[in-house]
């Protein structure tokens, strides 16, 4: 389960990067992409969250 909270933050990590990268450099990917990455973001934050939280009430178990 660690292992997927683990991977579940690097990807989340990935798309903040990207998409801050992104809204740096400006430009036709950030008007087209811009958006949907922090979207993604959001999602792939809820899901590390969510699977953390799973960790922490089965840990004790």
């Amino acid at each position: 389960m660690i292992v997927l909270v683990a991977i579940a933050m690097l990807v989340t990590l990935g798309i903040l990067f990207t998409g801050l990268f992104s809204m740096a450099r400006g430009g036709e990917f950030n008007r087209k992409y811009g958006n949907k990455l922090m979207r993604a973001r959001v999602i792939a934050q809820a899901v590390a969250l969510v699977l953390f939280a799973i960790a922490m009430l089965t840990a004790g178990r």
